[in-house]
């Protein structure tokens, strides 16, 4: 006997569609998957023998062998149990699906029957949507995630036991009842594959078409057993007396069907995106905030240096409240990585809107950050994907650390490469770090109490922690000192003020690039570059200068321009001028002070 379900998996953070195959045939009784499963998915089977017999129903006593298509493929995870205990009842002969065939199953069993959420569902349910599959049936706790991708039907199920719906009747089991009625007919039973011969409902003249739903198979089984009177009396809806096999189940999902709640859109901004800390709780340092709307309006990296206590920290901190919301496809692109990443706190709230935000400690190893393990899952670069990546303190990370960040922040993918596979995470962020001057942290405050105490060799020492490579990819690096005016300074530049800006530039750059797969001037390159942030005579020989004068490389040259081209949508002006240049220029200051140093 042979059946067959569908379920998923996780390949990288996209999902992939499993068949789990199941064969039951004559042997000693044990049960084998084989399909390259890891070490959860071969303890199911202990998990759905147990949830079986617990909801009341038989364990077949037979050689079951299941099988994870494709077999080339690695798997791991629980999310299979649901699949491979549905396959084994409706193979035996206990169930019927009549629309297996277009049915995801999704979800961990407990030894109870009861099921357990599990990571990854929004990946998977939106790569069976493209498959062409019609519905769902996933545990009750991973509803709300399944229901954020449209087209497609969601059923919840709590427990095993609510597979067949409540007072639903019986198809009886009608093998026994018509060999000891003399009435010569054929036992055919109706599965996800067709029709087998196996002990199922009767046959009279014509096979049961695949598509029977669950009312009309207990109503054909009625109908039969009215026109072939048994010997003795049978109950449709408890099955046969005295019979070896239990009822077969016809069932149906209507009772399951999930309705979700009202999502709150407007509730995207919250408390985690820093919509409560505001540019104007900040103290003075409008230069900075200056810097920071740049960085904001066209998506470039900045690192802020300056002694403890001025506000580096406090400024990045509020840099979401002033980024734009995601639209609707970097939506779902986003909220898909929290999934496969099992960080996605609550989906009934709808997709994520705001910006990640993530601040690794500075104890993180590379794997964390980027991404690894034996089949690799997201790390922090691609969980900050189109929003900020926040490296505190950076020079107290790992160098070996920092050092891999060279090929995301310039390919914008992380691509991790395994025996048997590659996996590519996205990882297209705004990378935000601050650091203190020297080790001591006082270097250059100006403060007669604070003196920096630190040797020159220390001071190179400390900075060397950062290599020039990595350097060169941050567009500004912009100086923080204290501040010298305590007064209500502070409150002249709010993040609303702030966001204003933000917006209108990112307006100018939509339209701009509306032909082009880019969405921010940090991602122009080649001849996309030359025609949209093009410097003219003047712009290029003032530029050419500075480059000599500066000894910066060519990726300095572009990052440059680019961040000039944004000072100017800032601006609305359409062509770069010298001042915007000149202004992007003075970004560099880590450059001009290596250059002075040297």
């Amino acid at each position: 006997m042979y059946g067959k379900m569908h379920s998923a998996c996780l390949y990288g953070i996209e999902g992939v569609m499993i068949g789990v195959e199941i064969d039951l045939a004559n042997g000693l009784p044990q049960t084998n998957i084989i399909g390259l499963p890891d070490s959860a998915i071969r303890e199911a089977v202990e998990r759905v023998r147990a949830a079986v017999k617990n909801c009341g129903y038989r364990y077949p006593q037979q050689r079951v062998t299941v099988n994870l298509a494709p077999a080339d493929l690695r798997k791991e995870g629980s999310a299979f149990d649901l699949a491979i205990a549905l396959g084994i009842l409706t193979t035996s002969g206990q169930l019927v699906m009549p629309e297996a065939e277009k049915l995801l199953l999704i979800g961990e069993l407990a030894l109870d029957g009861s099921l357990r959420p599990v990571t990854g569902v929004l990946p998977m349910v939106e790569a069976a949507r493209r498959t062409g599959f019609r519905a769902v049936l996933v545990p009750l706790g991973n509803a709300a995630e399944a229901a954020l991708i449209s087209g497609i039907t969601v059923y919840a199920i709590e427990h095993l036991r609510q597979l067949p719906q409540p007072e639903q009747e019986s198809v009886v089991n009608l093998a026994d009842t018509a060999k000891r009625s003399g009435v010569e007919q054929q036992i055919v039973s109706v599965n996800t594959m067709g029709v087998d011969e196996s002990g199922g409902s009767v046959e009279t003249k014509s096979s049961l078409p695949i598509g029977l739903s669950a009312a009309e198979a207990v109503a054909v089984t009625k109908e039969t057993v009215l026109q072939n009177p048994l010997p003795f009396p049978v109950s449709v809806s408890s099955g046969l007396a005295n019979s070896e096999r239990p009822p077969v189940m016809a069932l149906t999902l209507d009772h399951l069907k999930y309705i979700p709640a009202v999502m709150y859109e407007g509730s995207a901004l919250t408390e985690d995106n820093g919509m409560l800390e505001d540019y104007s709780d900040v103290l003075g340092q409008n230069h900075v905030k200056r810097a920071l709307t740049i960085a904001a309006a066209g998506m470039h990296n900045i690192i802020l240096m300056g002694p403890p206590g001025t506000g580096k920290t406090m400024l990045i901190k509020r840099l979401p409240s002033i980024l734009p919301p995601l639209n609707d496809s970097e939506s779902l692109e986003v909220t898909k990585i929290f999934s496969a990443a099992g960080k996605l706190k609550d989906a009934h709230s709808g997709l994520l809107r705001g910006r990640p935000f993530r601040s690794p400690h500075h104890t993180i190893s590379a794997a964390g950050l980027i991404g690894g393990g034996g089949i690799p899952k997201p790390g922090e670069v691609s969980l900050a994907q189109r929003g900020i990546l926040f490296l505190d303190e950076l020079p107290e990370f790992s160098r070996n650390v920092l050092e891999v960040l060279r090929q995301p922040l310039e390919d914008r993918v992380v691509t991790i490469s395994r025996a048997r596979a590659a996996f590519t995470f996205p990882a297209q962020f705004l990378l935000a770090c601050s650091m203190n001057p020297c080790h001591c942290g006082y270097l250059g405050s100006g403060g007669l109490q604070q003196r920096c105490t630190c040797s020159p060799a220390r001071i190179a020492q400390y900075r060397s922690k950062i290599s020039g490579p990595l350097l060169d990819r941050i567009d500004m690096q912009v100086d923080v000192p204290r501040p010298k005016d305590w007064g209500g300074e502070g409150s002249s530049l709010s993040s609303a003020v702030m966001r204003a800006e933000v917006l209108k530039a990112q307006a100018i750059q939509t339209e701009r690039y509306k032909a082009l797969p880019i969405s921010w001037n940090s991602e122009l390159s080649g001849a996309a570059l030359r025609r949209y942030a093009s410097l003219g005579r003047e712009g290029t020989l003032m530029l050419h200068t500075i480059l000599e004068s500066l000894g910066l490389s060519m990726r300095a040259h572009d990052r440059i321009i680019k961040l000039a081209r944004t000072i100017a949508d800032l601006e609305g002006s359409a062509d770069i001028a010298s001042a915007h240049l000149a202004e992007a220029v003075q970004y560099r200051n880590l450059d001009r002070q290596i250059m002075t140093e040297d």
